[in-house]
């Protein structure tokens, strides 16, 4: 077990953080491409914060430390998540899914949207758990790095799997095993985020783009290409391109892809980095053809006919978002019964009715065929067999590691 020492965030992280607030996944709400996360800017007055200082240590900490489980006296749930990224009623302000989970169980969720940026919020909750301490949270919902980083730490609890039945039995094997938690014991996905390649019919005229090679590449794209300013995104698709498996590659092979990316940056063949800002460009065809998250893609299609996308032969990035029991969580049980509750077929679907995003349910595709057709024949939202086996995950990373490769990520994109 990884044991946490006081640490300041390196000027690579700093980097990283200040992309994703600016323009990276925390920069807009699930739902609207348009609307800006209110949380943005609490969470850019944090970073010197976090910057400046370190927090002390609490001395070494033991993994999965339960506290006494309250679940059965009070019937609760304490879920932090990011924003927009559940189902809403009509009236926008209930949620149905845990309303059904609440008159099924007797058990009321107290949901909150405070998660607006990984780093932000690991920010926030690690002085408590670093002291051993409850955060007032009974699951959290974190993208896989950072879920990999408090399992190390020894910060989340192991999973009963005798609560999770249905979690067990439903959960897609394309997210069963990974590197970072085998088998699933201290985590279970939200939703999966796949990444692809965008393009515009209109702006790319009869140019066919159908790989990274292409975007990188064709002389009559120079310009008018976007790459993300996430990291494990844009350099594993450019590591599957050039043959490597982001699950496995080398120091040199990141350096590669590191210079086969800037050499299309000093050819003035990429526009930009961006986040999900990329999404009106693409719309109106100032960028031609981008890697993309798919659940953009889903939306802009649905908003644009010129809007497609294209799964390279080499494969794509698949991501996920992940519900963790923080050490010292009062309500285990409850919580357990709630990630249970997302992996029955009927939940899943409304749930991704809503938000589009990959539902890591196996089985989800009749539910939600009787809600929305269209959407349950979406490879974006329920990947087939042959779209889930070009799926790659970017490997864990050391911290050593994710300082060096951030700090040469950043130079790249000027960040």
């Amino acid at each position: 077990m990884e044991q946490y020492e006081p640490d300041r965030l390196t000027p690579a992280q700093v980097a990283a953080m200040r992309r994703s607030l600016r323009n990276g996944r925390a920069a807009m709400t699930r739902r609207s491409l348009l609307r800006v996360s209110a949380g943005g800017a609490l969470a850019a007055g944090g970073i010197g914060a976090l910057s400046g200082c370190g927090i002390p240590a609490a001395g070494k900490t033991a993994g999965g430390m339960s506290a006494q489980d309250h679940s059965a006296q009070e019937k609760v749930v304490n879920f932090s998540n990011w924003t927009e990224y559940i189902d809403v009623d009509d009236k926008g302000k209930g949620h149905p899914t845990l309303d059904t989970f609440r008159r099924r169980t007797g058990i009321s969720v107290k949901y909150t949207e405070d998660i607006n940026d990984n780093n932000e919020f690991f920010g926030k909750i690690k002085p408590q758990l670093a002291a051993g301490q409850d955060t007032g949270r009974d699951i959290l919902v974190l993208t896989d790095w950072l879920a990999a980083r408090l399992i190390r730490l020894g910060w989340v609890q192991k999973l009963d799997p005798s609560n999770l039945p249905h979690a067990y039995t439903n959960l897609s094997p394309q997210f069963r095993d990974p590197d970072w938690d085998p088998g699933r014991a201290y985590s279970y996905p939200w939703q999966g985020i796949s990444t692809v390649i965008a393009y515009n019919k209109k702006a790319l005229d009869g140019v066919e783009v159908r790989s990274v090679s292409d975007l990188l590449d064709n002389p009559k794209l120079k310009g008018r290409v976007g790459f993300l300013s996430e990291m494990r995104d844009s350099v594993g698709m450019t590591l599957l391109d050039m043959g490597k498996d982001p699950a496995k590659f080398t120091d040199d092979d990141f350096d590669a892809a590191i210079a086969r990316l800037q050499k299309a940056v000093d050819k003035g063949q990429i526009r930009r980095f961006t986040g999900n800002d990329y999404t009106s460009d693409l719309t109106k065809g100032d960028l031609a053809a981008c890697v993309a998250w798919a659940g953009d893609v889903v939306q802009l299609k649905a908003d644009s006919p010129d809007v497609d996308f294209v799964i390279p032969d080499s494969g794509y990035m698949t991501s996920t978002d992940n519900m963790c029991v923080p050490n010292k969580a009062r309500h285990k049980t409850n919580a357990e019964r709630l990630i249970d509750f997302y992996y029955e077929p009927e939940q899943a679907a409304a749930l991704a009715a809503y938000i589009n995003y990959v539902s890591p349910v196996e089985g989800v595709k009749p539910y939600l065929a009787k809600i929305d057709k269209d959407a349950a024949n979406n490879p974006l939202i329920v990947p087939d067999k042959a779209m889930q086996a070009k799926s790659h995950a970017f490997r864990s990373l050391s911290p050593k590691e994710e300082t060096a490769y951030e700090e040469k990520f950043a130079k790249l994109t000027g960040a």
